[in-house]
């Protein structure tokens, strides 16, 4: 196996952050969901603040999955797939990291705006409060997390449509 990608497959780098951000994913929009749901108290406090250093790890192993990106292109796709097919697939692939990103900056706002205080990078950070703007950013939260679950379908299914009407095995590439 190789670190770095090739022109026909992921290499173990690329494996190893894509799996990652999607364990990530998967832990934490279940927990978000609960999070929504619960009463304030101590139980909360320690979700939420789950919640939010799975957030972060998350936001910066995307930068360093974009970062990456640069320097170490993705393979390319089969000539078969026909180019309207990789355009929705480098769309998806788009919206998928700023969606993430979008999340992850408007939860942080949410909580600033919200009077909270934030370390981020071991800096606490807190601003003046404004509820209006918090309120904004925790509705841009909610929504790019639905656009997300969605993305992360559409994603899921052309996997699937590939493996089953088109013969190609693309989950291959990444396992």
């Amino acid at each position: 196996m190789h670190l770095k990608n090739t022109l026909t497959e992921y290499g173990l780098i690329s494996k190893l952050l894509h799996w990652l951000s999607a364990i990530l994913l998967i832990g934490q929009i279940p927990l978000g969901f609960y999070l929504v749901d619960l009463d304030f108290g101590p139980e909360r406090l320690n979700i939420e603040n789950i919640h939010v250093a799975v957030g972060l790890s998350l936001f910066y192993l995307v930068i360093l999955r974009l970062l990456y990106k640069i320097f170490n292109p993705t393979p390319k796709l089969e000539p078969s797939i026909f180019k309207g097919q990789k355009f929705l697939a480098k769309l998806n692939h788009i919206l998928l990291y700023v969606t993430i990103l979008s999340i992850t900056i408007s939860g942080i706002f949410k909580k600033l705006f919200n009077g909270e205080t934030i370390s981020i990078i071991f800096k606490k950070i807190k601003i003046q409060d404004n509820f209006e703007l918090g309120e904004l950013f925790y509705d841009i939260h909610i929504f790019s997390n639905y656009l997300m679950i969605a993305l992360i379908i559409i994603h899921l299914m052309a996997v699937i449509t590939h493996k089953l009407f088109f013969g190609d095995n693309l989950l291959k590439r990444i396992l």
